[in-house]
């Protein structure tokens, strides 16, 4: 299950967040999504979890809890919509 993780500290790792949802189960995939010009965290990624029940376990046990100081937000990640074409600028 591909699950999202909003309202992350900036200075939240890929550790940091592997550690918080292994205690669940097993963690197939970390991503933090930065910023492609700074690389600088944007406050959200996603977790990867081949087991179903465990990725539950770990949405309804870390889904407004505090990490490095921050309440974090915990839900299944929906899949990418289609995004209309930007217009080019000028």
């Amino acid at each position: 299950m591909n699950i999202y993780v909003g309202n992350l500290a900036y200075s939240v790792t890929k550790d940091d967040l592997k550690d918080a949802f292994s205690e669940f189960g097993e963690v197939s995939n970390v991503d933090i999504i930065t910023d492609k010009y700074s690389g600088e965290s944007k406050g959200f990624g996603f977790i990867e979890m081949p087991n179903n029940p465990e990725a539950d376990k770990a949405i309804k046990a870390l889904n407004e809890s505090e990490l490095k100081g921050r309440n974090i937000k915990v839900n299944q990640a929906k899949p990418r919509e289609e995004r209309p074409k930007r217009r080019p600028r000028y």
